[in-house]
Parts: structure tokens; sequence; C-alpha cells
């Protein structure tokens, strides 16, 4: 057994559950620099930019570096706020003066709409006005000067106020575009960051259409035609586009993870893991660490996952054994991977299974998946995962003018959450079903029947371990353990072992089930692996301490599995 150590190093903190750009910097904490993000958003032109990623992957960091790189901010007072010291050091200060002469210049808008994922559409609603109120506050400046009308200062004073009516708040972007540039006599920077949580909550709880049709309205008044716009960027897991949300916004640029540009500004790249297990002196953890959180691929750029390597840096630096963990399956419900593996069909159940195993699989390309499409068919599900995280491309390539993908499971953190989903599944699954059969036909030995019903529940379930020994012996314990009067154990020390599995009836019932497990290499195999696992028992005399608690009636059994069948034998 190693010692669990405590390594002490004075080193900067690590922004953990930080997304505050000036915060990590003026905190100075660990910032893995993006700013060159700034720099290629002016090399081009694009009115409106889409970025879409998988959650926890640095978009509202990277937004809040964008606003106060840009903004051209005041105190509640309307004295000037210089951000430009919090660039200095960055790799955005030595690109050059044409850069740096756009820093602090900009009237900003900045509005997250993740707080909107609320159980009905008026407290989803009530959630988008708070953060448009949150933002008016903030530039509540531009009603003490005479810039706007009279007519102008009442409705900015409604809408922050959230006493504005529902189709103020619909153009209240567009409106407080007009307002700043009144103010600054500049176009404004419009800054958007999970766009899609509205419609992703909307979808799942019941209430799509009309949030659809509210942000619809309130993105086309903002981005379509606004001529008091710079540009905007806009961020979110998904493209969504035939819900027309962006309905002809022509100078729209989508820029989801196949594209190349931009790849290495959301997640973290190879060169920068690296640098940051250097910093904290663990380079010993790189393998464990690819294993468990890289995988991904932006574009042609290998990409490990922030907000997981974050927290394993920041807990591996103070001991020396931890271990790695499951940071990202716990930011979110995975509802989709539970709504997938509930609705799962034979193919899709089979997918699932060499995917868990390690293989790929084919699909075609879809980009603009609406979430009334995600079920109309399988190519949209494996799409809807691998935009939002759940999967991996491993290759791309170009047939009959269609893109088809190689799609595999990134790493070992996002491996955990389709086998916890599973067996959370196969455990409702369980209580849910009828298995008196099963646990008739253990009790009278009837074998052909405990081998057609063990087969039939194999063939409905979803498989994984790659069918090793230690799965096989969970899903029959899984079956067995709702036996009504008889208590199920498993692995429990008797004999000279311990058995795989033992059921007990009441001491004064005096009967007990023995059951040992083997796994097959082929279907030829499993009469001879039965055999083998009904001798161990035997052998390593595994009713010897039920015997010595007063049971007499054993029931013995050998069951060998090969992926999908088994074979069962007894001592009668």
């Amino acid at each position: 057994m190693g010692v669990c150590r405590r390594r002490i190093i004075m080193k900067k903190t690590l922004p953990i559950g930080m997304e505050d750009f000036k915060e990590i910097i003026e905190k100075d904490c660990y910032y893995v620099d993006k700013s060159l993000f700034v720099k290629e958003l002016l090399d081009n032109s694009s009115k409106v930019r889409l970025f879409t990623r998988p959650r926890r992957f640095g978009k509202t960091l990277a937004l809040s570096m964008l606003r106060y790189f840009f903004e051209k901010e005041f105190t509640a007072e309307g004295e000037a706020i210089d951000n430009s010291g919090l660039f200095k050091g960055l790799k955005i200060f030595g690109a050059g003066e044409s850069y740096l002469k756009h820093m602090g210049q900009y009237p900003v808008i900045s509005l997250s709409l993740k707080s909107a994922k609320q159980p009905d559409f008026e407290m989803a609603y009530d959630a988008v006005v708070n953060e448009i109120s949150k933002e008016f506050v903030r530039h509540n400046y531009v009603i003490d000067g005479d810039w706007l009308l009279t007519e102008e200062k009442e409705l900015f004073i409604r809408i922050r106020e959230k006493k504005a009516s529902r189709i103020d708040y619909a153009i209240a972007l567009e409106f407080l575009t007009r307002c700043l540039k009144k103010v600054y006599q500049k176009n404004v920077i419009i800054l958007i960051d999970e766009y899609d949580v509205p419609l992703e909550n909307a979808w799942f709880r019941g209430f799509y259409g009309q949030m659809t049709d509210f942000i619809r309205s309130l993105f086309e008044s903002a981005l379509k035609s606004n001529f008091n716009l710079e540009f905007a960027v806009v961020t979110g897991c998904l493209r969504i586009s035939k819900e027309s949300i962006f309905t002809g916004l022509n100078n729209l640029e989508i820029v989801s993870v196949l594209r190349s540009r931009y790849s290495e500004y959301f997640g973290f790249t190879v060169p920068e893991v690296v640098s940051l297990l250097h910093f904290y002196h663990i380079e010993e953890k790189t393998e464990e660490v690819k294993r468990w959180y890289d995988g991904y691929l932006f574009g042609d750029t290998e990409v490990y996952n922030p907000w997981s390597m974050v927290n394993y840096v920041n807990e591996a630096v103070s001991e020396v054994n931890s271990m790695p963990r499951p940071y990202w399956a716990n930011t979110s419900s995975n509802s989709i991977i539970r709504d997938m593996i509930e609705h799962a069909g034979s193919s899709v159940k089979m997918e699932l299974e060499n995917l868990i195993a390690g293989d790929c699989i084919e699909k075609p390309v879809h980009e603009d998946i609406t979430y009334e499409d995600i079920y109309r068919s399988e190519d949209n599900l494996w799409n809807f995962l691998f935009f939002t995280g759940y999967l991996k491309k491993t290759r791309e390539y170009m047939q009959a003018d269609t893109i088809y993908m190689l799609l595999a499971i990134p790493n070992a953190e996002v491996k955990y959450i389709y086998r916890n989903t599973i067996m959370e599944w196969f455990d409702r699954q369980i209580r849910q079903k009828d298995f008196s059969l099963l646990y008739k036909a253990l009790l009278e030995k009837d074998t052909m029947m405990v081998e057609k019903e063990l087969s039939r529940n194999l063939m409905e379930t979803i498989s994984f371990f790659d069918y090793r020994e230690d799965y096989y012996h969970g899903f029959t314990t899984g079956l067995l353990k709702m036996m009504e009067g008889y208590i199920v154990e498993s692995n429990r020390e008797s004999g000279m072992g311990r058995s795989d599995i033992i059921i007990r009836s009441a001491p004064y019932e005096g009967i007990a089930v023995i059951i040992e497990t083997k796994v097959a290499d082929s279907y030829g195999q499993l009469e001879e692996k039965a055999s083998q696992a009904l001798a161990q028992i035997e052998e390593k005399q595994y009713d010897a301490g039920l015997r010595s608690e007063g049971y007499h009636t054993f029931i013995k059994y050998g069951i060998a599995f090969f992926k999908k069948l088994c074979r069962v034998l007894t001592d009668k």
C-alpha cells in the first residue's frame, strides 16, 4: 500500500468554477492564454459568429475575455474603467497595434441564457427577462445624460425594472444597441452565451414552440439588419437552424467542432496540457489524463476537456495518490443519454455495445439538428451525441455528396457516463419486470427455463465490460435480487473461497441456491465451462459455511455465458 502524501506547492490557484476573466487575472489564477481569439475574430469579417462546443469547454470564459478586451466600460457613477492591464503579458499584447487599437473602444452587450433552464415557460421567460434586466442595469448610465428621448428613457426604465411588455423584451437587445450607439457614437458588440439552453430545456419540458418564438424574435431584432451592430458572437452546444432562430441571417458564420478555424480556442490543446502539468510538476500524470480527459477532435486539433483537467490538476497537486474522477459527468443531468437508452431499439443497443467495447460506428453528418428532429432518426440521435461531446470523430470522409464520420467514445470519463446510465436503466428495468418464471425455474431445477430467461434478458439489455465475467456476475445478481423471501449475496466467503452468488431462504426453511458463473470464448465451449463452474462449487466446498448455519437443502448451478447466450447445468 502506498502512503498518501500531501504535496505542498506554492503555485497559482486553479480557477475552479471561475468563468469571469477579470476575476481570474486579478486573483492571479492559472490562465490558459486564449487571447489570440481576439485577433482571429478581427481578422475575419463575419458579422455574426455562432460557436458550437460541448458544455464546460470554456465558452463562457471566452466571451468574458472578449467583453473585457473590447468594452469601453464605465462605473455606475459614469467613470471610465481601464481594463488594458488585464491583458499585459498575454499573447494578444504582442499581436500589434492594429489589434490593440480596438481595446476598450466599443459598447458591449453581454447576455447569458443559461439561467433559462426552468420547469415551465413562464419561469424560463422570466429568467431571460431577468438577464436582460441585469444588462440594462449594467448600462444604466445611458439615461443620465441627454442622449435619449424621454420615451426612450421611459422604455429603458420599464425593461430595467422588469415591467415592460412581452414585445418590448422581444426587441430589447436591438433597443439597447440603439441606446448605446447614441451614447458612444459607435456600433455595438453583442455577446450571447448558451443561446440554446432555453430551447433544449423547453424541448424536454414541453413548451418548445413558445420558447422558440420568443428567442427567434429576440435574436432577429438584434442580429438581422441591425445597423447599430459591429459584430456578434453567439455560443451554444448545437447549431439550430431549421426552427428559424436565425431566419434570413445571411451574415452568419457557423463554427462547429467540425471546422478547423478557431479550433484551439475552446478546450485545452496538447501543448497547453503539457504546460499545465509541467507548471504543477505532475508530468507523471500525462498518460492518465490522456486516457481520461483527451480524445476530442475539433477540426484537426486534438483537445482535452478543460473543466475536467482543471479539477483533476487541482486534486493531483495536493494528493499524490489522487485518482481520476468523472468531473464532467457531474455537471449535467445527462438526460439525453438516459432518454436514448430508454427508447433504444435493437440496432441502437448493438451500436452502444460496440462503442463501449472501444469500436467505432459510421454515421452521416447532420449539422443542423433541431430538438424536434432528435428522435426522428437514429442518425440524428448519434449526431446530437457527437456535437454535445458524448462522441468523438476519429475520421471523416465524403461519399456521394454526403459527409460521413467514424464515431467513438472520447475517453474513460465519457465511458463512465454511458456505463453508469446503463446500470441505472438496468436497475429500473428489473424493478418493473416480472421474473417469477425465472425464480420458479431456479427452485425447481428447470435448467431449460433458466437458460431461456437469462438469454432473453441478455438480448433485451445493453452489455458492456467486453462481456467479462464481472459483467455476467453483476447481470445475474441484478435479476435475482428481487426474489421475494430470499436473501441474495454476491461473493460471499464460504468453504475454501468465495462463491459468485448465494440465494438463501429464511434459516428455518433451510434452502440455499449456489451459483458459479464462467465466460466461454465460443459457443462450443459453453458446456465445458458450465461443467467447470459446477465442479468448482464442490471443489471449493461453497456449501460448508451454509451447513454450519443450519441449511440442509442445496441447489447448485454452473452457468456459462457467451455473448448473449448461456448454458445452465445443475447437480440433479
